[in-house]
């Protein structure tokens, strides 16, 4: 038996709503279809059915039902135009009602009152999603005592309105349903109970029309975040289960996200890993918690994937949230919504205000830097001046660094090999052995390491991100030379960066393959040299130019697999020794970082240059 709370009279349910709230809008539709109503009451007014049910039948397209303000030429205090409108969210907790009535062929009554300058007014709800945990009744129970009424005229008139109305439909019907807002609920309650009738009249309003919304604007007009109400309808579609799409929609966005990262940066993009993926929706657990709510914010996952993955994952996450899969067709007359604003399909832009509002909206910044369009990158390619070019000194010292971990690692390889072991005495000398000391347990000996107190010196470094590599993907080839001392001789073969421009004066490309000359001195070009002419490869130019120049008879190589007969036949010509360090040592984080080059066209773009180059 239902509790008496959601109770009027002897025949009418009250389901209060949080309006744009999928959760609410699962549970109207649930409660709905769960006892036997033979009417739907609603707070819009009647003026709207007509338009409203028509839109509600064209679902899932989405649209919007808007009422100017009357007469049409009534203008707000800062002299903008007005109008109200009905947002045809399917999560929308009034929509999903209207819709499972005409669904079911359940008579539908519009019992709010006309207004001709509609006010909003609403106030902040606890999270949604505690619908999972706690039922409808106890979710409004405990919402009641914090409800203040609104001192607002036309919304206590309102109110008055639709409980007069209700009591006229009680007598009429055997059972309604009556889905409004929460904030209203606790005073149509009142009102009811005290039989009060209304003294207001309905007034003069325009016509209303329906108009189909830009996908690209659907954001600021759903409760849900356009992709997470495309799930709702996919799965209304496909007959699947809904009922935590709330919280299992974050994680369709994530790896929706992921595939589409993966297409636009194909090499270059990050591997975006089941464990990478568990830390980025813990650390959107730890600020949703922060920010006192169950089911995070889109700025909260935004955020999220960008501390974990980069600023690239999370504009692409960004740019999935924004996509809904049931778009209106092109040529057709679209309203654009924006913040509190919105632009008919004849050009007006009009001050929106919704009549289902939802929780106040707080905007907040996210600080990415937006992927340029095509126009702008035909500018900066045509402005580039092919005869001054620079690095991005942060990424020089990044990629310096590594090579000093890289010749570290080679030192330690190399020193492996003369390592030997021997019985402990009175020093463990350069650490414990535990092989050679569970080998020998039967002797109850520890043994130590010795290494050799030299390993030699490295001053040659080759690290090929991608082995085979296909020219025609590398068509870039350079030797570029030292502009200081901490630097090295670099001649690297990369994708070509005048395909990537990422901001004025500035392309991005791709390594394939580096070679470094650690302290740097002058060598010819690499890619010209015609005694490297026999190499065969872009890695075993790299190789022989490596060896050619190096001044110490070991050659540190970075690369996924070891190297083969052919590239220690080059070192052997050139009297050197390869030491092969594996790729796979280091994170794939910090290898697709360090294959990322950012090309300046000068050294002046290095002043501004860190407002356009973001962390992939």
């Amino acid at each position: 038996m239902r509790h008496p709370i959601l109770q009027l009279g002897s025949n009418i349910i009250v389901a209060p709503v949080v309006h744009g709230s999928g959760d609410f809008a699962w549970e109207v539709r649930r409660l709905f279809l769960s006892e036997p109503f033979d009417c739907l009451a609603v707070p819009l007014p009647e003026s709207f059915r007509t338009d409203v049910e028509q839109a509600i039948l064209e679902l899932p397209r989405p649209s919007a039902v808007v009422q100017r303000n009357y007469p049409d030429f009534a203008v707000e205090s800062d002299d903008e135009p007005g109008a109200s409108y009905v947002p045809i969210d399917p999560c929308q907790g009034v929509i999903a009602a209207i819709r499972t009535a005409m669904g079911e062929h359940v008579p539908r009554h519009f019992i709010d009152l006309e207004t001709s300058r509609f006010v909003s007014v609403t106030q902040s709800f606890p999270d949604a999603y505690a619908l999972k945990k706690v039922s409808l009744e106890q979710y409004a129970a405990a919402v009641v005592p914090f409800l203040s009424r609104p001192d607002e005229p036309q919304w206590q008139a309102r109110v008055t309105h639709m409980a007069s109305h209700l009591r006229r439909l009680s007598g009429s019907y055997k059972k309604i349903l009556f889905v409004c807002g929460i904030l209203e609920w606790p005073w149509i309650r009142q009102v009811f109970q005290q039989h009060a009738s209304s003294p207001h009249d309905d007034e003069p309003v325009s016509d209303t029309g329906r108009y189909p919304v830009e996908t690209n604007t659907l954001y600021f007009m759903l409760g849900e975040v356009p992709f997470v109400t495309g799930l709702y309808e996919q799965a209304r579609e496909n007959l699947d289960d809904d009922a935590q799409l709330s919280i299992d929609g974050v994680k369709e966005l994530l790896l929706t996200a992921r595939d589409s990262y993966r297409a636009a940066y194909r090499s270059r993009a990050r591997r975006i890993t089941p464990k990478l993926l568990s830390i980025c929706l813990k650390y959107t657990r730890n600020l949703t918690l922060l920010d006192r709510h169950f089911s995070p914010q889109l700025t909260t996952i935004v955020t999220a994937a960008q501390q974990t993955v980069g600023d690239g994952y999370a504009l692409h996450v960004l740019e999935t949230a924004k996509s809904f899969p049931y778009s209106n067709v092109r040529g057709e007359s679209l309203i654009r919504f924006g913040i509190e604003r919105a632009t008919l399909p004849d050009g007006d832009t009009l001050r929106m205000v919704s009549r289902l509002p939802g929780p106040p909206i707080v905007w907040q910044s996210l600080h990415l830097i937006p992927k340029p369009d095509d126009q702008k990158k035909e500018q900066w390619k045509q402005k580039w001046n092919p005869f001054s070019q620079c690095s991005w000194p942060p990424e020089d010292e990044l990629i310096e660094n590594f090579r000093s971990a890289v010749f570290d690692r080679a030192r330690n390889i190399m020193g492996q090999d003369l390592a030997r072991t021997e019985k402990f005495t009175t020093s463990i000398k350069d650490g414990i052995d535990i092989r050679d000391t569970l080998r020998h347990w039967y002797e109850r000996e520890i043994y130590v390491k010795v290494l050799p107190p030299n390993r030699g010196k490295l001053d040659a470094v080759v690290m090929l991100f991608d082995s085979p590599a296909d020219p025609r993907d590398y068509r870039w080839r350079a030797t570029w030379f030292a502009e200081h001392v901490e630097e090295s001789t670099l001649a690297f073969f990369a994708t070509n960066f005048r395909e990537q421009a990422v901001g004025p004066g500035i392309c991005l490309a791709t390594y394939g393959g580096a070679m470094f000359l650690f302290p740097p001195i002058p060598i010819p070009d690499v890619w010209s040299d015609p005694r490297l002419d026999f190499a065969e490869t872009l890695e075993e130019r790299l190789i022989a130019a490596a060896c050619m120049h190096s001044r110490s008879p070991h050659v540190a190589l970075l690369c996924s697999l070891p190297p083969g007969t052919a590239w220690k036949g080059i070192a052997k010509h050139f009297q050197r020794q390869l030491v092969h360090v594996p790729l796979g040592q280091f994170s794939d984080e910090t290898v697709q970082r360090l294959r990322m080059v950012h090309v300046l066209n000068g050294k002046h773009i290095r002043s501004y240059a860190a407002e356009y180059i973001r962390k992939t």
